[in-house]
């Protein structure tokens, strides 16, 4: 018998109020992914791609259908608990690093775990994960000191350090050059191989796709292919 999947997402709407208009942003969503699979999702803006992320990673409520993150079902979850479910299940990375300029990158990521009220000090396997993202040499270095590239794996280390069971990639790459852009992309490839970590990535590039298992294309609020 094959596992469950570890998302699955059936019949989702999100329709926003914007004046007197109805935003239709998704408009019956059906996904399922597997555990440890890397998902890419590629579409033009406005198809639905973040709303769905945002839908996954409990930062909005659907407008009707459902989705289940392991044996959970997010589309009935309280706002506390769907910030339970970013504390303990669910990770993003986004476009923008959103390092803290006055902390190192050590303890950019170390505030990950105050938030999710653990203790200080080093994780199981943590020195694997800083190897698999190569800044274990930069964590003493603030942000301003760093390169692109090296924030963004610093925001991949806070991101993952309490390994959540998904990391949600909204265009990570979208504020970086070709070559970070490839160094971020092949980081989180080793995230998901040799860590073994689910992965969904958005992103416009069909280049960038490709580091995934698997790509699905939306347009308009539906996945299209």
């Amino acid at each position: 018998m094959s596992d469950p999947p570890i998302i699955e997402v059936k019949d989702l709407k999100k329709v926003y109020r914007v004046g007197l208009v109805d935003v239709h942003a998704l408009r019956g969503v059906n996904l399922k992914v597997a555990r440890g699979e890397f998902l890419s999702v590629v579409g033009p803006s406005g198809s639905g791609k973040s709303t769905l992320f945002h839908i996954i990673g409990g930062l909005t409520p659907p407008s009707s259908g459902w989705v289940r993150v392991g044996d959970r079902d997010v589309s009935k979850m309280t706002d506390g608990e769907r910030t339970n479910l970013r504390k303990t299940t669910v990770s993003f990375v986004f476009q923008k690093f959103n390092l803290l300029p006055n902390l190192t990158a050590g303890d950019n990521i170390a505030i990950a775990r105050h938030i999710a009220g653990k203790e200080s000090g080093r994780l199981d396997g943590f020195d694997q994960v800083l190897d698999v993202l190569g800044i274990k040499q930069r964590l003493g270095h603030k942000p301003s000191a760093l390169s692109g590239g090296e924030q963004q794996r610093v925001a991949i280390a806070r991101a993952i350090v309490n390994h959540p069971a998904i990391l949600l990639a909204d265009e990570p790459t979208g504020n970086l050059d070709t070559e970070n852009s490839a160094q971020v992309l092949k980081v989180l490839r080793d995230v998901n191989e040799r860590l073994g970590q689910t992965v969904l990535m958005i992103t416009h590039n069909p280049e960038a796709a490709a580091y995934g298992h698997r790509t699905v294309h939306m347009r308009d609020g539906r996945i299209v292919e």
